[in-house]
């Protein structure tokens, strides 16, 4: 069972997924992470279907791979076409890839209403491929397409497709689900019947359109495949692949199977947030293993016993997959939470269980007032100093105001008739600075005018940048005149961090966040 292999397909199934376009430059750069992580395989593209995917493996030759084979993918060869005369097979050679993944159809109904071709062409398709490819030196995998829905229809064809594929030379055979359909129970089922009629390596390949990929995955490496094939982060077509993160987790830790060492292991939460910030989507918080939040308490009962016994609500240890145990702040926190937390924020001085317990109470009193907490790490720590004595602020607001005005007669610099313009009164010390700025609304205004103004007193502060501003309606019973909460996310390029506000007016809740994302940073970084 220590033989399984990864697969990933990251870079080809994965790019399937809405929203998702990289770069050559990028590509390369997952899969050298992919290689440090400890993965077997990693399929690179669709050889001669753009050249995007021909330029990575031109260059991926020159990488220095320790751990992992490039693949290359495509179809078996065209009815009726020689393999010789096939454009597929010839990009996939021309790919020069050691490791070449061949796609056919296992299913009867796929072969006759979607190939529109006989069942013996199909074999002889598969028969072929495989066999030319061998004959040019590659090591071949075949992926059995719509595996199980056609072992459903016609069990002997299905296995028939798979006979083809090893006797012309496959080293492994891949099971695909490619619909996404089948339950774990079922692929457990009929993997094993394969297993019992087929002498061949096996592969399993799931998608997660009944939420089950990554079970149904692990119920096939119970009944003996030998390689598993998925995405990080779990993307791709449709609702994604088996999350190839978790299930090299599960492997290890769940299943004792050493298919990744121990420091590969504690590099798994690194591996998914640089993938996800490199494809462009934020991170999936509640992602298992991983997410920000796979190891956080927010209950009181929860962290009092965590921090007694971290097994009391913990599966196992977050640094074992280089992941960390948070509180979070809420209503629900106890006591030893927001000590803990205040703890982990090194004020550099004490704060005694009544400062606490007065900090517990204007959680709640704010959070009764639209507030929350468990994502603005920056507000929750100006809260806390701004109750201790001693406390000296960066800058302090005066007064502000917006205009955000229709210029029929005239455009912004944007093109559009409506502009935003704010001026804004703080003090730095003894000084009163007066500024005003235009923005293409009138919280980019607002910012506008804000760092006009610290930036006099505070160059430095030109690193930060604004990465993300989210609403919500905390309650919409009242309509228009509901409380908003925002949560404003800012950079520097090395942290991030985030600042809540919440109020009627969704200028004043916007200042609040944006004001305690300026003061959060100058509070560590300002000399």
């Amino acid at each position: 069972m220590n033989g399984i292999e990864l697969y990933d397909t990251t870079l080809r199934d994965g790019t399937q997924m809405e929203g998702i376009s990289i770069s050559v430059d990028d590509k390369l750069a997952i899969a050298v992470r992919l290689d440090q992580i400890g993965f077997h395989y990693i399929e690179g593209g669709y050889a001669g279907a753009n050249p995007k995917d021909d330029e990575f493996f031109r260059r991926a030759k020159s990488l220095n791979l320790k751990n992992a084979k490039i693949t290359a993918f495509g179809n078996t060869r065209r009815a009726g076409v020689l393999p010789q005369d096939d454009t597929v097979l010839k990009a996939l050679l021309n790919s020069e890839a050691s490791v070449i993944t061949l796609v056919g159809k296992a299913s009867q109904m796929q072969v006759t209403e979607i190939l529109e071709c006989s069942l013996e062409e199909n074999l002889a398709m598969i028969a072929d491929s495989v066999e030319y490819m061998k004959a040019n030196g590659r090591q071949v995998f075949f992926d059995a397409e719509h595996f199980f829905d056609g072992y459903k229809e016609n069990p002997d064809y299905a296995l028939q497709a798979l006979r083809v594929a090893v006797e012309h030379g496959a080293e492994t055979v891949i099971l695909c689900d490619t619909n996404g359909g089948t339950l774990p129970s079922e692929i457990g089922e009929i993997v094993a019947d394969v297993k019992s009629k087929l002498d061949a390596r096996l592969g399993i390949h799931t998608h997660n359109d009944t939420d089950t990929a990554v079970a149904s995955a692990l119920a096939a490496i119970e009944a003996g495949v030998e390689q598993v094939q998925g995405c990080v982060n779990g993307y791709g077509e449709r609702t994604g692949n088996a999350n190839l993160i978790s299930l090299a987790a599960n492997l290890k830790l769940k299943m004792g199977i050493n298919a990744i060492t121990d420091e590969q292991l504690a590099g798994l939460t690194e591996l998914s947030n640089y993938v996800a910030e490199v494809v462009n989507l934020p991170p999936h918080t509640y992602q298992p293993y991983v997410g920000s939040n796979a190891f956080n308490h927010k209950g009181g009962l929860h962290s009092a016993a965590v921090q007694k016994v971290e097994a009391a609500y913990q599966h196992i240890q977050p640094e074992q997959v280089g992941n960390s145990m948070g509180f979070i702040v809420s209503e629900l926190a106890g006591r030893g939470t927001v000590l803990k937390r205040i703890e982990d924020l090194d004020l550099g001085q004490d704060v005694t269980k009544d400062d606490a317990r007065k900090i517990i109470n204007l959680v709640k009193e704010k959070e009764a007032k639209g507030f929350q907490f468990e994502r603005a790490d920056a507000s929750f720590e100006l809260m806390v100093r701004r109750s201790l004595p001693n406390y000296d602020p960066p800058f302090e607001l005066i007064d502000f105001r917006v205009i955000v005005e229709n210029r029929g007669h005239g455009r912004a610099a944007d093109g559009s008739q409506i502009t935003s313009e704010a001026t804004i009164k703080v003090r730095v010390a003894e000084e009163v600075l007066h500024t005003a700025a235009e923005g293409n609304g009138p919280v980019n205004a607002l910012d506008a005018a804000l760092r006009k103004a610290l930036l006099q007193s505070y160059p430095a502060l030109e690193v930060v940048k604004l990465t993300d501003y989210k609403v919500r309606v905390v309650s919409d019973s009242t309509g228009t005149s509901a409380v908003v909460r925002v949560i404003i996310e800012t950079t520097d390029g090395v942290e991030t961090w985030r600042g809540v506000g919440a109020s009627p007016n969704i200028l004043e809740a916007s200042w609040l966040a944006l004001a305690d994302c300026m003061e959060y940073w100058l509070v560590h970084h300002a000399t």
